[in-house]
Formats: C-alpha cells, structure tokens, sequence
C-alpha cells in the first residue's frame, strides 16, 4: 500500500531556495526560523523575494550612512586626518566647493581654479552631480559645512535609489534565484562605500542592462550599457565577452542590435558636450591617462617596495598590455571550454582584470564587482571570504592615510600594513575569479547550473547551440563532465545535491 509521501505529488518550487544548497545560507536562515521546509509554498503573501531584498539593500545602505556620522558632525571639515581615522571619508562634500558647484559653475563649461581645470567625471555622472546640487536648496549664505552636508544628503538619498534599482535588478537577472540578490544588499563593502563617490549610477544601470539582455530585449541592453559607461568607463568591456558569446552561439544579429544601442546611447549624451564644450569633455580621459600610480594597486607596492617611482607613461602602456593579454586569456578560455560559459562568468572576468592592472584602486570600486559576482558565484561561502578581503582593505586604506596625515604622531597603519591590505585585497579577488574559472572548465560545479539551468541571464544564448566549428567537445570528456549541448535544457545536476564546493 502506497504511503502518504507516495501519493502526493511533490513539485519542485519555481524558485531555488538558497537554504537547500547553500550551507552557508541554512546557517544563516536559523535566525528567522531555519531553512525552507519540504512542504513550504513559494510565491504567496506580500513580502515577495524582490521586496524582501529591496528593504534590506534600503536598511545597508542606512547603515553605511551612519557609519558615516563622526564625518557629516565633524571630521570633513575639521583637517584631513580625521575622517581617516574614522573610516568614513567621502569626495561628495569635498567636490560640491572643490569642483565648483557651490558657486553654481556649470560643468565642463566653466574653468575651475585649483589643480584641476574642469570636472573631471563622465557626462552622465557630471549631470548626476549637477542634479543634486539643484536639489541643495540650502541659500548661500548659509555656512558652508551646512551647505556641504545637505549636498552628501540629497546625494545620498539619490544613491540609495540606484542601490534599490540595483538589488531588484540582480534579483530579476536569473528568474529562480532572485534569493540570489540578497548577497548584493548585504554585502558589508556595499554599505561601506556607498556614498564614497557616485559609482553606484553606473553600476545600477550596468545591472538594468544585465535583467535586459537576460529578457532577451538587446537593444535595451545596449542602450543602458551605452548610459552605464556615459557614467563610468567600465560598462563598455561587457561588450567584450558578449561578442565571443555570441560568436559562439552565432547571434550575430544580437549583438549587433546591442552594440547599435550603446554607441547611440553614448553619442546622445556626450555628444552635445563634446561639441560645446571639447576641453571640458575630454578632461576625464586625459586625466586617466596623466593620473599618477595612486592607491590599491600593485603598482604602488612596487614602487614603495623598491623606492623607485614608475613613469606613468610605462604604467600605463604596461596596464594596458596586461589587460589584452589578460582579456586575450578570458576569450580564449570562452572559445575553447567545453560548453559555453555564462554571460555573467565572463563579465566578472573581464571587470575583475581592469580591477587587478590598473594604476588606481579606489575602494568604492568594489561595487563595480558586487552585483556580478553574484551572479557569476552564487555561493555564500566564497561571497563572504571576498568581502571580508574587501572590508580589510577598507579600513586599511584609510588608517594608512591617517598614518601618513597625524605627522609625527603616526596614528594608524603604517607602510607595511597598508601593502598588506593591498595584498589581501588582490588576493581576494583572484580567490573569486578562480573559482569563476574552474566552474567554465567544470560547469556541474556551477551553482547556478546545479538544477539543470544552462544561462539565466544569457538571454538569446540561453541553451542557443554552438555554430563555431572550432568548439567541439573533446572525445574523451571525464567522467563528472557534463553534456554538450543538444537542446534548451542542460542536466548539470541536481537541486538535492550537496553543496559541498
């Protein structure tokens, strides 16, 4: 006689509950009543995953501002060393006198005095700026601090909408794991360095362009990845990896229709200003390029190891032959694994090696990888070894500067300590991207494809067939290896797996 277990019929929920593969994740679960049960529904009541996400990114990101108090009270206005000390220096205030907005100078039209002669940010990010300071309704006759801290408040507010924008969006990408969206609105480095600068615009749109593509609206996709990099320069290198994808899927017409929308989205923005205004609008492209080897680079670990500063002209040349070369090894990588590799695996990759060469390493550019490392490692474990790397190099990089700031008190971290903080986060993000690696070579190891998913936020590529000859599977895949790919639908493994990579 049947059981009662035998006469039931038991559907998988449409959604992956995080609990049930992630240890990490059931760990954490036992504060709000332990992990999904088997007979759990999915789907009903109002506090829906999207919501639930977007409420805690709101309650992290209020954190992160109140990290920032001792500064907002005091420590911005009171010498430099102090808001090192505490932790929570941001260029908002500073830039609202520094680059002319407190005087109502129009950006990259009016000549700024000081070191810097015109704005030297992105058009988009520019009117991001320009915004919020209509937005500072303090009059000018008011004291300066006050000024300066209304402008941080009206930037803040408006920051933690793009941080909204991007938790819901990292939620929508892959349709069963919007729990998924979770490690971004609780990722410490977030709240930490949110309101630092004004990345989160760029990153934001950058993850409305990812929930595009994953929809299968490409020119969508383009036109917000044409925004994203108005914003900041590194959305366009998405391009990169999307071409081998779609060279490998054969989406030619895709891309195309993508690549069409960024370079129109672009021109629309930059172009009234590049015609207006040439000398404003290049300025954020030659500084980059005269930009001296700054802060969170291994650059600079050479140059205080050996003594010898480095010509930037060499850094430069050297940055940019390592990231060819870097994105030469992640296209071959994309053309030669066995089944094609997620969008958002290579994404990650490529965003990661600007990351590793470049000749500057602000801290609030850990946001550029968040939303991506999610989606391309969606695992608890290895998210929060990433972070804790991330956090160290937070607070090491400030109490350096203190350090070097308090005079002949030296309060803070010294040389060595602050190289070690550079090492750890270096070290951090290459954890990250080998893992990323070995699920391309080992994808039954993947996460994501642990319940038979094949790319989630691939759109037109997700369970499109290779047409390149070059990509054959090889004659004597191992055992574990998964199958090539015959239809929709790839069988990786099972959602009962045990999590145990």
């Amino acid at each position: 006689m049947p059981s009662a277990e035998d006469t039931n019929v038991h559907k998988e929920p449409s959604v992956v509950p995080p609990t049930r593969q992630d240890e990490i994740a059931a760990a954490g679960s036992e504060l709000i009543g332990g992990p999904v049960g088997r007979w759990a529904r999915f789907g009903t009541g109002p506090l829906t995953p999207v919501r639930v996400i977007a409420l805690v990114a709101i309650g992290m990101f209020a954190l992160g501002m109140v990290q920032k108090i001792p500064c907002y009270d005091w420590a911005w206005f009171r010498g430099t060393s102090s808001q090192y000390a505490h932790a929570c220096y941001s260029d908002i205030p500073h830039l609202y006198i520094g680059r002319g907005f407190a005087d109502g100078l129009v950006p990259y039209v009016d000549r700024l005095s000081g070191d810097m002669s015109y704005l030297e940010y992105p058009v988009l990010t520019g009117l991001f700026m320009q915004v919020a300071s209509w937005l500072t309704l303090t009059p000018s006759s008011d004291p300066a601090q006050q000024r300066e801290q209304m402008y941080w408040m009206v930037n803040a507010g408006m920051l933690m909408v793009c941080a909204v924008i991007l938790v819901v969006c990292v939620a929508r990408t892959h349709r069963r794991r919007p729990w998924d969206g979770l490690l971004v609105a609780l990722a410490p480095a977030a709240a930490l360095t949110a309101t630092i600068n004004w990345d989160l615009l760029a990153v934001a749109l950058t993850a409305a362009a990812m929930l595009m593509w994953s929809r299968g609206r490409n020119l969508a996709f383009g036109l917000l990845i044409g925004l994203a990099t108005a914003a900041k320069l590194y959305p366009v290198l998405l391009l990169g990896p999307l071409l081998v994808l779609c060279w490998r899927a054969g989406k030619w017409r895709e891309y195309g229709s993508a690549l069409f929308g960024a370079a129109a989205a672009w021109l629309v923005v930059n172009l009234p200003v590049m015609l207006y205004a040439p000398e404003g609008w290049k300025k954020f492209y030659t500084f980059s390029q005269e930009r001296q080897v700054d802060y969170g680079s291994f650059w600079l670990v050479i140059t205080q190891r050996t003594g010898r500063p480095i010509d930037v002209d060499t850094v430069n040349t050297a940055s940019v032959l390592l990231m060819v070369v870097l994105c030469a090894g992640i296209a071959g990588l994309a053309l030669t694994a066995r089944h094609r590799p997620r969008f958002a695996q290579l994404a990650f990759l490529v965003v990661a090696a600007i990351i590793l060469t470049n000749k500057v390493y602000s801290p609030q550019y850990v946001l550029w990888l968040i939303p991506l490392a999610a989606l391309a490692r969606p695992r608890w474990r290895d998210f929060l070894v990433w972070q804790a790397c991330e956090v160290m190099y937070f607070l090491g990089i400030w109490l350096y500067l203190a350090y070097t700031m308090s005079g002949d008190k030296h309060q803070g971290l010294p040389q060595e300590g602050y190289q070690a903080a550079v090492a750890l986060h270096l070290a951090g993000t290459l954890y990250l991207c080998a893992l990323v690696v070995r699920d391309i070579l080992r994808p039954e190891r993947d996460p994501v494809r642990r319940d038979g998913s094949d790319d989630p936020s691939g759109g037109v590529l997700d369970g499109a067939q290779d047409r390149t000859a070059l990509l054959r599977v090889q004659a004597h895949a191992g055992r574990h290896a998964a199958p090539a790919v015959e239809g929709p639908r790839v069988e990786w493994g099972t959602e009962g797996r045990a999590a145990s990579d």
